[in-house]
C-alpha cells in the first residue's frame, strides 16, 4: 500500500525537440537518485498531444518530509551535475500540482515496487489525467460524490483508476520549487491498455443512462471550466503504466 501522503502533479513545457534528451536524463539520473531520499516517482509520462511536453508525479510521505527531501536533493551533488542540462531542455516548470490522496482510495495501487521493475518490459498503456477545476472549499462535496457515485460506474465500465486527488492546501515549504498555488483542484488518473481500449471504454460509459443523466452532468456543472484531460504514455522505467 501507498503511504505517502503527499503528491506532486507536474507538467514541464520543453523546448521544441528535446523531450527524448530530458526523459534520458531522467531515467538514467533522476530516478534512484531522489528515491534513495526517500521521495518515489510515481510515474513519468510523454504527452501524445503535445511533443514537447513531459508531464510525471512525485510522491512524499508527508509536508515535512518533502521540504527535507527536496532540500537534500536540489541541494545535492546530482543536481548540481545534471541540473543544468536538465534545465537546459525547458522553457519552463512551474506547472505543478501539490495533492493528497482522496479518502479511501490508496494511490498507485497497480504501481510495481521499484526492486520488481526489471522483472517486466517497459510500461506501456494510455494513461488519462483528468484535471477539475472547483470553487473554493467544494473539493470535499465533489471528491465524496464523485468516489461514491462516479467511480462504481467508471469501474464497472471498465477503467483502472490509478488515484484520486485533491489539493493540499498547505502552503509550499520549499519555494525554490514554485506549486500552483490559489487553487481549488480534484484529479482523477486512469490507465488504459491502449487507445482502443480507452476507446471502448468511453463508449461503454456513453451507454450508461445514469452516467449521461446524472452522474456526469453533476460533475461537470460544479467545474468552473470544462475538464482538463491529458492523454500520456508512459516512459520505459514509469511504475504507473500497464
Amino acid at each position: 500500500m501507498n503511504r505517502h501522503t503527499i503528491f506532486e502533479l507536474r507538467r514541464y513545457r520543453l523546448l521544441p525537440g528535446r523531450r527524448e534528451a530530458l526523459i534520458r536524463l531522467f531515467e538514467s539520473e533522476f530516478i534512484e537518485s531522489q528515491e534513495t531520499l526517500g521521495m518515489r516517482v510515481e510515474g513519468e509520462f510523454r504527452d501524445l498531444d503535445d511533443p514537447d511536453c513531459f508531464v510525471w508525479v512525485r510522491s512524499f510521505e508527508d509536508m515535512e518530509a518533502r521540504t527535507e527531501a527536496l532540500a537534500s536533493f536540489y541541494g545535492g551533488p546530482v543536481w548540481k551535475e545534471h541540473g543544468p542540462a536538465a534545465n537546459a531542455t525547458m522553457l519552463n516548470s512551474d506547472n505543478v500540482l501539490l495533492l493528497k490522496p482522496v479518502a479511501g482510495v490508496s494511490p498507485f495501487a497497480h504501481n510495481l515496487p521499484r526492486a520488481k521493475e526489471a522483472e517486466r518490459g517497459p510500461a506501456k498503456g494510455v494513461v488519462l489525467v483528468n484535471i477539475c477545476s472547483l470553487a473554493p472549499a467544494a473539493e470535499e462535496d465533489f471528491s465524496g460524490f464523485f468516489r461514491d457515485n462516479a467511480l462504481p460506474i467508471m469501474l464497472d465500465a471498465g477503467a483502472r483508476i490509478d488515484a484520486l486527488f485533491m489539493t493540499e492546501p498547505r502552503s509550499n515549504g520549499f519555494p525554490r520549487l514554485p506549486v500552483r498555488e490559489g487553487e481549488t483542484v480534484f484529479v482523477w488518473i486512469e490507465c488504459h491498455l491502449d487507445q482502443n481500449a480507452a476507446a471502448a471504454y468511453q463508449n461503454r460509459l456513453q451507454q450508461n443512462p445514469i452516467w449521461t443523466a446524472e452522474i456526469y452532468p453533476r460533475m461537470d456543472s460544479q467545474c468552473w471550466r470544462r475538464i482538463d484531460i491529458t492523454q500520456l504514455t508512459p516512459t520505459s522505467r514509469s511504475l504507473c503504466g500497464w
